[in-house]
């Protein structure tokens, strides 16, 4: 199957899966990740197939949609399979999937170049204003508090913990959000973080501004 048709079915695929998320993995996000990828890989080296399918099915058996349990292989198995993919590729799909995720920072450090540029790709749709809305939405999916100044934000020093973490919504900010400026691969998605991060920086100040926390 050419490359197109198979977008077009994986494409489908994940607009029948995520077409109804509302913890900020919808498809729209998936999209938002696929474009990213294809502005990343006009700067950077890499096998376009490779990047661009697991840049689509990145979010697909993510652990934090499956009560917990990562179901990558399981999902994306038959589905490559279908569309008579080889063994050897789908492997290196998962493993570049595996790779991509945040796990508190303590995640396998990404092995290939396509795991670096889909990486920087979804951790990019994961600051600035879009990476704010995304935050909230998952802290409501998950029944979150919105902010507790009473609760502090949490170092995590291995990656289950981190799974675990059930702490506000402002918290996720210092947790994670703040932290992936620094945790790009590409140059050219460091550039872009620079300025999402500097917006969340507003937006924290404003916040504490209007909330009365701000000394």
């Amino acid at each position: 199957m050419e490359l197109d048709d198979s977008i077009q079915t994986i494409r489908e695929y994940i607009k029948n899966k995520h077409s109804k998320d509302n913890s900020g993995h919808d498809y729209w996000h998936i999209e938002r990740v696929v474009t990213n990828t294809q502005k990343i890989l006009n700067y950077e080296k890499a096998d376009r197939t490779k990047a661009l399918l697991s840049a689509w099915l990145h979010d697909i058996g993510d652990y934090k949609l499956h009560n917990g349990t990562d179901r990558t292989k399981e999902l994306i198995y038959p589905l490559l399979s279908s569309l008579e993919y080889p063994k050897s590729f789908i492997e290196d799909i998962i493993k570049i999937i595996k790779e991509v995720s945040y796990m508190g920072g303590y995640n396998t450090p990404p092995t290939s170049p396509e795991a670096k540029i889909v990486q920087d790709a979804d951790r990019l749709d994961a600051i600035g204003a879009v990476g704010i809305a995304r935050a909230f939405a998952y802290g409501g999916n998950k029944g979150r508090v919105l902010f507790d100044p009473n609760e502090m934000p949490t170092e995590y020093t291995e990656g289950t913990s981190y799974q675990k973490n059930t702490s506000c919504t402002i918290n996720h900010f210092y947790e994670k959000l703040l932290k992936l400026k620094d945790l790009m691969n590409t140059d050219i998605a460091k550039k872009m973080a620079q300025e999402r991060h500097s917006f969340m920086q507003k937006f924290l100040e404003e916040f504490y501004k209007e909330t009365g926390y701000d000394n």
